[in-house]
């Protein structure tokens, strides 16, 4: 019998293949004890091991540190909070401390944090309110059972349209777009065709309000599944949702307006109030798309990593997954779920892209051809300088007074004003499908739209199976097998109890 400890003779995995899993498990902000038992499972475990002791000296070596070892006070976080207030006027303290551990690589504790609130600004404390929604629930079975699209248009006076994908069991945020537009079908559909890409799957079903610019998305995710399942003939695969039911994406539109929103509004207000920008001035609106755009998603996916790797508050009144959206997402039989992505191969990709995107419409464009190379001239005359929160609207303002000074610019300027430099292609549905059946609430594509079956409750049943077995994992504890969301639930409550200290 080899009575020798696991490990003990096994070297440790080259740092360069266990490095790329300890940053996701390091900025998901699992223990060292969790990053250890996760990285066990992407090493072989028959070549080499790791051990914890070994693992805190890798993770010192990449200057990984803990909150007692950084031993921040509220005095030493002091000008970096007022800092982060600028764009972050309203996050309360678990929302915060998010902040400066994803934004600003520091560790602070929540007594910190909640000391810091009562010395420096207290009168924010009392002030801090909750938005609500009206309550309403929505129904999925487990991870990829669906994807849910939206658009946001709150930023449309300054030019700016947002738009979003979410998968709602796990709350993993797919994709958070900002354009000049939102109401393109060939432009809606390439975000979902470029996650698709990306993981290699598709969902059950997609779901989306009522619209003319999700018909893409609603045409390609049927036809890719019914190439995979061709007794799905006959149903569309996608759920059109009525006026205030696409609950998952109105949770997170809520959640970006409190903690992402005002302080880029108040930046954005910044150059209106100042008489810069003008959205109707097309040479002021073409600058402000070539400037604003790219950094501005450059944030959006800061802000999404953000919060897919951050564990939502556990709260026993909810039917939820509790846990991590990304690691919930990537390994839903690590939380007792089942996980229903649909493989598609990528000729089958390449296939409905072409059907349905041209590539050179010009709604990809940042801005019309004949002014980019112009603009991205005078950029490397100002020396190309980095885009940022405190440097944005200068750099914005330079290039437009370079820009103004060039003889073809009234002759570009003509040309696009009498175009429409970003037509909306229509698209017609698919003919002769009808909608998926709606048991019970569920909106989910389990059985073509039934929901679980007694195959998926075996399943299920073996995961908590096996779950009983490794307790001594800490993995947090399995979902329901339906997962119920309600909007007055997730609206924003996190940080009204962070307010109240």
């Amino acid at each position: 019998m080899n009575s020798r400890r696991p490990n003990q003779h096994n070297p440790t995995s080259p740092l360069d293949q266990i490095k790329p899993h300890i940053m996701r498990f390091w900025k998901a902000r699992l223990t060292d004890k969790e990053i250890v038992a996760e990285l066990r499972k992407h090493i072989d475990t028959s070549q080499y091991g790791i051990g914890l002791t070994k693992f805190k000296e890798i993770r010192k070596s990449l200057g990984l540190q803990r909150t007692r070892q950084q031993g921040h006070t509220a005095e030493s976080i002091h000008a970096v909070m007022l800092e982060m207030r600028k764009m972050y006027p309203d996050a309360g303290i678990r929302e915060m401390i998010g902040l400066l551990f994803h934004e600003r690589n520091l560790a602070v504790s929540r007594s910190v944090i909640r000391q810091y609130f009562i010395t420096y600004e207290l009168h924010l404390v009392r002030q801090c309110k909750a938005n609500r929604l009206q309550r309403r629930r929505f129904w999925a079975a487990g991870v990829n059972d669906i994807w849910a699209i939206d658009q946001h248009d709150k930023w449309l006076r300054f030019g700016l349209a947002l738009h979003m994908g979410v998968e709602p069991f796990s709350g993993q945020l797919l994709w958070m777009r900002v354009w000049h537009s939102n109401r393109n079908p060939q432009l809606i559909l390439s975000y979902y065709l470029e996650t698709v890409r990306e993981v290699g799957f598709i969902p059950m079903v997609t779901q989306s309000d009522p619209g003319t610019e999700n018909f893409g998305i609603a045409n390609v995710q049927t036809m890719l599944r019914q190439m995979h399942d061709p007794t799905l003939e006959g149903f569309v695969q996608h759920r059109w949702m009525r006026t205030k039911k696409n609950i998952a994406p109105e949770i997170a539109w809520s959640q970006l307006r409190c903690r992402f929103s005002p302080g880029f509004e108040a930046l954005l207000e910044e150059g209106v109030d100042a008489g810069w920008y003008d959205v109707d001035n097309t040479l002021q609106c073409m600058i402000f798309r070539w400037v604003f755009i790219p950094w501005l998603q450059a944030e959006l996916d800061n802000y999404r990593d953000r919060i897919n790797h951050s564990r939502k508050r556990r709260d026993k009144k909810k039917v939820l997954p509790h846990g991590i959206p990304d690691l919930i997402y990537h390994c839903a039989e690590d939380y007792g779920a089942l996980d229903f992505k649909v493989m598609v191969a990528p000729g089958a990709i390449d296939y409905v892209e072409q059907l349905y995107i041209t590539q050179n419409h010009v709604v990809f464009d940042l801005v019309p051809a004949s002014l980019n190379n112009l603009i991205n001239s005078c950029y490397d005359q100002i020396g190309r300088p980095p885009v940022g929160r405190s440097s944005v609207w200068t750099v914005y303002c330079e290039l437009l007074d370079l820009v103004r000074q060039h003889a073809e610019v009234p002759v570009i300027l003509t040309v696009l004003e009498g175009e429409d430099v970003a037509p909306d292609t229509e698209v017609d549905l698919l003919p002769g499908l009808r909608d998926l059946h709606e048991t019970d609430g569920y909106l989910g594509g389990v059985a073509n739209g039934l929901g679980l079956q007694a195959e998926h409750i075996r399943r299920m049943d073996a995961l908590l199976a096996d779950e009983l077995e490794e307790l001594d994992n800490e993995v947090d504890a399995a979902p329901s097998l339906i997962v119920q969301f309600s909007s007055e639930d997730e609206s924003g409550d996190e940080d009204e109890v962070d307010c109240q200290l």
